[in-house]
């Protein structure tokens, strides 16, 4: 197959752009006339002007999670308590007797007159079903009498808070470990409901241009889910998967490393927390607030631990002392684990002191973070962190420092969309607001690369994915107009056109409809 008549981007600082693109099998054979007598016969594929990438990734999504919240009460948007009963009301009335009715996406800090959850409110609009919401950035539980009384009043866990009234009864309100162990225990989806709404995860997200995730449900048994979708062939997404930390011995006995597994599906990484989130008040900070999950000490011991079984670590990290300790704990051990090339992480790094950003170049950790993060919390970065802001959401300064930026969604937190966190990197709003501390701006090309190129490298594939050059993987999206050769303010416009998973349309096959 050769594309052409079209504006094909390589990705390759060598050959930036190409007038042809020529796919033999699963690979990219070249451009047109030096490869192209590999091919015999070429199918021709007039392009129409559209444009050529490689396909999207996303380096943090917590994959078969957000494709349950696509079928569960979703309170993103709501304004008030009253508001998100009254979502949380229409869906009672469907729920079948016995079953738990499931939500996701409020935020506290975004209602208003300002309040707080609490059981007795969602009491009177569930009754008995068992109600289980998670808030927008998953660090909080918020629960009704009757899905508490599943644990008997046993809530408390280290590294959780259970918060209480003034009798100090539990409001129906569990945040960090507490909230997480409550969602294990007793909310965990079973397998059967994991693959059937990923499957239509997986769809969706080939419609918007992904051709790769870094999923980080290892917790919830994802590469179960994983593996059936691949054994049913419904697999159409290359997936670099987390798992927990404290499984590193398991698999350090095994023999399990870093890249293990088949061509859709590899083992990556270890997954651990430093402290909590913005909207919910735990990110822990160096004026002393917060929550503490994990100290830079039991980091450190993570992270040598992950680096004699071969494993790198992702650790989340929002508040500027989280952040600041994740470093040092990588600094520390950095005698381990850099002679060994693996390619450490921290997730968000959501807030930072001025004097961390260059520790990330520096040290050779990758920041991946989350551009849509910027334009969605910037009312409560501005509430909670002040005059810090300037030091929040810095892309720009990261990359002028040095370090690997790698984008992705952290879907369902955010919605799971390439295009609009591109565009959320280079315009620092997603509505008609004026950009927030534009300084941190980034490039279009920049946002791709950050898209594209950086998780591919963070994975270890650099030698087969993120470019469109000879025996690179032909895995591509095809775009309906060419993002680098418009104005930013027409990014909001950009349309997938179709996406390609090792030279097979898994999107939208041509013929394509030529009017865009």
């Amino acid at each position: 197959m050769i594309l052409e008549n079209g504006v094909i981007r390589t990705m390759d600082a060598s050959l930036p752009t190409v007038r042809a693109l020529a796919i033999a099998g699963e690979h990219v054979a070249g451009g047109v006339g030096t490869h192209e007598s590999v091919l015999p016969s070429p199918e021709r594929l007039d392009l129409g002007g559209r444009c050529v990438l490689p396909g999207f990734s996303d380096s943090h999504v917590h994959f078969p999670t957000w494709s349950m919240a696509q079928r569960q009460v979703r309170l993103e948007g709501t304004q008030s308590l009253e508001e998100a009963l009254a979502r949380v009301a229409d869906a009672a009335r469907s729920v079948e007797p016995g079953r738990w009715l499931r939500g996701t996406g409020w935020r506290s800090g975004d209602w208003h007159p300002p309040t707080e959850p609490t059981k007795e409110a969602l009491d009177a609009v569930t009754g008995g079903t068992p109600t289980a919401l998670m808030a927008r950035d998953y660090h909080s539980l918020w629960l009704n009498s009757a899905a508490l009384a599943h644990a008997n009043g046993d809530l408390q866990v280290p590294g959780g808070v259970v918060e209480v009234d003034e009798r100090g009864e539990p409001t129906g309100v569990l945040r960090e470990e507490c909230a997480w162990h409550f969602r294990d225990v007793y909310v965990h989806p079973t397998d059967d409901e994991m693959v059937e709404a990923s499957r239509e995860g997986v769809r969706i997200a080939s419609a918007r241009g992904v051709t790769s995730v870094h999923d980080k449900d290892g917790w919830l048994g994802a590469l179960r889910v994983w593996q059936r979708l691949a054994e049913e062939g419904s697999l159409t997404l290359r997936v670099w998967q987390s798992l927990p930390h404290h499984h590193v011995e398991e698999l350090a006995a095994i023999g399990i490393r870093s890249g293990f597994g088949s061509p859709l599906v590899r083992i990556g990484y270890l997954k651990a927390f430093m402290d909590g989130t913005l909207g919910s008040q735990t990110a822990r900070m160096l004026d002393g607030s917060g929550v503490e999950i994990t100290s830079r000490e039991q980091l450190e011991e993570i992270v040598r631990a992950g680096a004699a079984a071969g494993l790198p670590v992702a650790v989340h990290a929002i508040g500027d002392l989280a952040n600041r300790e994740a470093l040092d704990a990588f600094e520390a051990t950095r005698d381990v684990w850099r002679p060994l090339g693996l390619r450490q992480r921290i997730e968000h790094a959501q807030l930072l002191a001025p004097e961390d950003v260059p520790r990330f170049g520096a040290l050779g950790v990758v920041a991946s973070v989350q551009f849509s993060h910027a334009p969605s919390d910037r009312d409560l970065a501005e509430r909670f962190w002040g005059e810090k802001t300037a030091g929040a959401y810095a892309y720009r300064a990261l990359l002028d420092a040095g370090a690997v930026v790698a984008n992705g969604s952290d879907a369902p937190i955010e919605e799971l969309d390439p295009l609009a966190g591109i565009r959320a990197g280079v315009l620092r709003t997603l509505d008609d607001r004026p950009a927030w501390h534009p300084k941190q701006a980034v490039t279009v090309e920049e946002a791709l690369h950050a898209t594209i190129v950086a998780p591919a490298w963070l994975a270890g594939d650099e030698r087969r994915r993120g470019k469109l050059v000879p025996g690179y993987l032909a895995d591509l999206v095809v775009l309906d107009r060419d993002p680098l050769a418009i104005p930013a303010d027409e990014l909001p416009e950009v349309r997938v056109v179709a996406t390609m998973l090792d030279g097979r349309w898994v999107h939208n096959p041509p013929p394509w409809d030529r009017e865009r």
